[in-house]
């Protein structure tokens, strides 16, 4: 079974995932394209210490020796030397992610499995630049992975089954809730549901029909939610936002994804308000309107 996991990707999830990996055990080598970004990497994976300790009360001293399994390299051949798993958590771009599957494929270890953490691209679409399709597929985290913990784990057609049961037996054993999808769909389950729900979101927005505020109050009045839209959009990124719907504006000519993209850009992206990781998005932190107790009312 797997023993030795890079997470290629320091950003939101990708910190999330190499420390909750290290917490259960693993040895663990984080992978970013330079010295820059594997410090903020570093900077951030260290950051989520307070989270477990206050969500789960993991103590000091298991956060500490799992830090002590955590290696960072900005060198992709070093970072994958002896990698049995990579988990891919890089720019949800297509071109981004196929440059670095082809870069990935030609320095990682033959024994060496790829699963990509891809919210809303197709493994498929990607197995032939990895030059290994039947050992690649899959594992998608949803965001605050300590507490939200699923683990969905999608083959594409070429994936060879015993892979697919291993990364489902690795889930599991990073304190997942091992999910199987057993037919390639954009956005597996979570996001088949999430997307939609914050693009609809947007959209009342963006035309001028309500403000974020009131939209999320609506929401959590109504169905009795902990959060609404705008709130779950600070939590997964402004980026990944702005990312999904410039890719949906490009490829289907879509009008109403192209304005939801320039919003995004123009209102906050450009201004540097990314969401909880910048400490302002649609709300500030890290005391949000929204958990204000007169904000129903």
């Amino acid at each position: 079974m797997y023993k030795e996991v890079t997470v290629a990707g320091s950003g939101v999830l990708g910190s999330q995932i190499a420390f909750q990996t290290a917490l259960h055990g693993f040895q663990v080598t984080v992978y970013d394209i330079s010295d820059e970004a594997i410090a903020k990497g570093k900077e951030r994976v260290e950051g989520w210490q307070p989270r477990y300790a206050e969500d789960l009360g993991t103590s000091q001293e298991s956060m500490t020796e799992a830090l002590g399994r955590i290696t960072y390299s900005s060198n992709l051949a070093e970072a994958v030397s002896n990698a049995d798993l990579v988990i891919e958590a890089v720019p949800e771009v297509v071109a981004i992610k196929t440059e670095f599957y082809q870069k990935l494929g030609e320095v990682a270890p033959e024994k060496t499995v790829f699963v990509t953490n891809s919210s809303t691209l197709l493994p498929s679409q990607f197995a032939e630049a990895t030059g290994r399709p039947e050992k690649f597929l899959a594992l998608h985290f949803a965001n605050e992975i300590w507490k939200n913990n699923t683990g969905e784990v999608m083959k594409h057609p070429g994936t060879d089954e015993t892979y697919f049961n291993e990364v489902l037996e690795f889930a599991t054993n990073i304190g997942m809730v091992a999910l199987p999808i057993h037919k390639e769909q954009p956005g597996y389950i979570l996001n088949s549901l999430l997307v939609p729900f914050l693009e609809a979101a947007q959209q009342l927005v963006v035309n001028g029909v309500s403000d974020p505020e009131t939209v999320d109050k609506t929401w959590m009045i109504g169905t009795g939610a902990p959060k609404g839209p705008f709130a779950i959009l600070d939590i997964v990124g402004l980026t990944t936002a702005y990312n999904i719907s410039s890719g949906k504006a490009k490829a289907f000519n879509s009008e109403a994804h192209r304005k939801a993209s320039e919003y995004l850009k123009t209102e906050y992206i450009d201004k540097g308000k990314l969401g909880i990781a910048t400490g302002e998005g649609f709300y500030t932190y890290p005391h949000p309107n929204y958990e204000k107790e007169d904000f129903l009312k």
